[in-house]
């Protein structure tokens, strides 16, 4: 039997909805870009939290700031901010396996390039002495050209992965004010 989804909340406090988007956008507050400070704070949070269930960031202000943004005009700057941030890492992934792509057809043929020369420098020149030697160094010399696109297509792209997908979870992440009883701004 499973168990319904536990909801994670990233609690953060403020004197104003202001602190969490960078001063220096001049886009409409749903638009704005979030400050780096708590961009930092909430992602990392987020990262410490189990990959399932849905994520609730509690934003905790003086009461008076209630007056000035809304829940949901806060949730809908964090959606566009984080789908953003998703969109962007998205782009980042497909240029690595471009890049990926790229590199492999680059070391296929160079790995292609030194067996043939390696085949060729052993029927000429036998595999004596320094033949050996050169001929090892071509073989090695083909498959370390392959290098870069193993790593990029093993393990490159998992962590710019979990980077989007955390990115996509915190953009459908609920907001919810909490209210300093005894605090103005």
């Amino acid at each position: 039997m499973s168990q319904p989804d536990v909801t994670h909340s990233i609690e953060v406090q403020v004197t104003s909805i202001d602190q969490l988007f960078n001063s220096l956008d001049p886009f409409p507050f749903r638009e704005r870009d979030l400050d780096k400070s708590a961009e930092d704070y909430i992602v990392g949070w987020a990262r410490e939290m189990p990959s399932s269930g849905p994520i609730k960031i509690v934003i905790h202000l003086p009461k008076a700031q209630g007056n000035i943004w809304s829940e949901h005009e806060v949730e809908v700057a964090f959606h566009h901010y984080f789908v953003y941030r998703a969109d962007t890492v998205g782009r980042e992934l497909r240029e690595l396996f471009r890049v990926g792509r790229r590199s492999l057809a680059i070391g296929f043929v160079v790995l292609l390039a030194c067996v043939a020369l390696a085949e060729f420098s052993i029927s000429t020149f036998g595999h004596d002495g320094l033949m050996s030697f050169v001929n090892e160094g071509l073989i090695i010399l083909g498959w370390v050209s392959n290098w870069r696109p193993l790593e990029i297509f093993l393990y490159g792209w998992w962590p710019i992965s979990d980077q989007r997908r955390l990115y996509t979870r915190l953009a459908q992440a609920s907001v919810k004010f909490s209210f300093n009883e005894n605090e103005t701004a």
